[in-house]
């Protein structure tokens, strides 16, 4: 698509008992409120049934609401974003370089990502949760987006997949996708800074990059965090998440094949 990045339908997957994800029924993306007019109908005729939006108030106000699909429900869910919110976002957008060393460099932008993985797992259990039962009980073909597709809506589509029974070297395969440059949210930077240094210069954009990468650490301080916290992945998904084993087997019934 021209204006959705990171766009994927995730069938194809191994998942529990010999089984894989059904195609065309579960996708991911960046956000839609830029697809154009062929992007819409390509949307459209997929049949989805929810779109799960993950993004914040302030996401929604910079890049606009999602384009409107025919019959689909769309929900808005916000979970926490790996930046901390619009402030910090001003800062990545408005912010000077010494700004930007002072808060990214030397691993600082690394150990934020990492915080704020570990801060979704343990704080967004309630919607995570509620996004599983959506989908056992009448929520699919879904796809699921935040702003890049990446971080909230990757976290989203993991924790689908674990339920699934998929493997974590296959979803972390996936989730590294959104690493692709042609698949990278577009980072935009207002004109020169007070500083007078160009906003989008080598060391601007090396000092953003961890905050726009899809990166192995990241995806495995969540998991570590489930093992920390539940001990285990069944406990996250039951205790945690308080997926019911009926939820369970209907959302396997609704995405999986055989």
């Amino acid at each position: 698509m021209v204006g959705v990045r990171n766009f994927r339908d995730l069938g194809g997957l191994q998942a529990a008992d010999g089984r894989r994800v059904r195609p065309g029924v579960l996708f991911r993306s960046g956000h839609l409120a830029h697809a154009t007019e062929a992007d819409t109908a390509f949307l459209d005729s997929l049949g989805l049934h929810t779109v799960f939006d993950f993004r914040n108030a302030a996401d929604i106000k910079l890049e606009g609401p999602d384009v409107t699909l025919r019959g689909v429900r769309n929900v808005n869910l916000p979970l926490s974003d790996p930046a901390d919110g619009a402030g910090f976002w001003t800062m990545v957008r408005e912010g000077d370089l010494n700004t930007l060393r002072e808060l990214l460099d030397d691993g600082r932008a690394e150990k934020r990502m990492i915080g704020s993985y570990r801060a979704i797992i343990t704080s967004r259990i309630v919607e995570h949760g509620r996004v599983l039962s959506a989908i056992a009980e009448d929520s699919s073909p879904v796809l699921m987006h935040c702003s890049a597709g990446k971080d909230r809506a990757g976290l989203s589509i993991a924790v689908t997949l674990l339920a699934l029974g998929v493997d974590r070297e296959a979803i972390e395969a996936d989730y590294l996708e959104s690493a692709a440059a042609h698949r990278r949210y577009k980072i935009w930077r207002k004109g020169n800074s007070a500083d007078g240094a160009d906003p989008m210069s080598p060391e601007v954009l090396a000092l953003l990059h961890p905050l726009f990468d899809a990166r192995a650490e990241y995806l495995a301080a969540a998991f570590e965090t489930i093992e920390e916290t539940w001990g285990g992945t069944e406990r996250y998904l039951t205790e945690g998440l308080g997926l019911t084993a009926p939820q369970r087997e209907r959302l396997r019934e609704r995405l999986l094949t055989g």
